[in-house]
């Protein structure tokens, strides 16, 4: 992304209101802060499609599982994909792709074509598991432009616009959204240089970060090149040949978010899952 310097004169107290704004996190500089609000002016940036991935059996939650797909059960008495649409559309994402598989009719019957959500929704449909890289690969002749990928049975809050403007700003194939966790235990960890993504530690005893893959990636079409036929991994079989390539990128970010693999993970939700705000 070519960008030029320009200079502008505005009123002190403008200044002195956009200054307070910079945190080093959301907003880095003055410049960042004043190329943000005229992007969304002029509504001229920012991701339009987003391909859910929602084809697991949520082994882990069962028995709950057997009649509800994981990415259906209920949070405070909506299914966990309702949030992710309202996520979505908060952002103006509105186009929305679902992959989907196991109890796979029972998403369908909920969602319909999503108008009565607001959104519009296409069903890819997996009559046997591809893995989350071969989902992505069936999702290929939709996905034509910068696209957000989501792992179903996340809850998260995120400020989809920053993440997009991030990846944007640093020539990324894929950004990872990274929170982090005290027990990384159970989970891969990114090593960083930089904000670039090296490699993901799987389970480490001794974890040099506690920055964790949070299941939501902005991603270029690009990234077909690096999936091959058959059941494939991003996080395994992708991820590592993006990192390679110094194309994968790191966004470290502080809201909620909570991974639904099993019962304790799903009361841990019901007590402290704060919505879409």
């Amino acid at each position: 992304m070519v960008k030029e310097r320009i200079s502008l004169t505005m009123e002190r107290d403008l200044i002195k209101k956009v200054d307070s704004l910079v945190n080093g996190v959301k907003f880095r500089s003055r410049s960042h802060i004043i190329e943000y609000l005229l992007n969304r002016a002029l509504g001229e940036k920012g991701v339009k499609k987003a391909l859910i991935l929602a084809g697991g059996k949520g082994t882990g939650l069962r028995p709950l599982t057997y009649e509800i797909p994981k990415h259906m059960i209920p949070i405070k008495g909506r299914p966990i994909l309702e949030y992710h649409i309202e996520l979505l559309r908060k952002y103006d994402v509105r186009d929305i792709i679902l992959s989907i598989g196991y109890l796979g009719s029972k998403v369908k019957e909920y969602f319909g074509d999503g108008s009565k959500f607001g959104v519009k929704i296409t069903y890819i449909e997996e009559e046997v598991p591809h893995g989350t890289g071969g989902a992505v690969k069936l999702a290929a002749p939709l996905l034509d432009e910068t696209f957000l990928v989501l792992n179903g049975h996340n809850l998260i809050n995120i400020d989809i616009n920053s993440l997009y403007e991030f990846h944007k700003e640093n020539n990324a194939v894929v950004t990872i959204a990274l929170t982090t966790k005290s027990d990384v235990s159970g989970f891969g960890v990114a090593q960083m240089k930089g904000n670039k993504i090296t490699d993901f530690v799987e389970k480490p005893k001794k974890p040099e970060s506690n920055l964790i893959n949070a299941g939501v990636y902005v991603v270029e079409p690009s990234i077909f090149e690096f999936i091959g036929k058959g059941k494939v991994s991003l996080e395994k079989d992708i991820f590592p040949k993006i990192a390679s390539k110094e194309r994968l990128l790191g966004f470290p970010f502080s809201d909620q978010w909570f991974c639904i693999k099993t019962e304790k993970d799903y009361e841990e939700a019901i007590k402290k899952w704060r919505g879409i705000s």
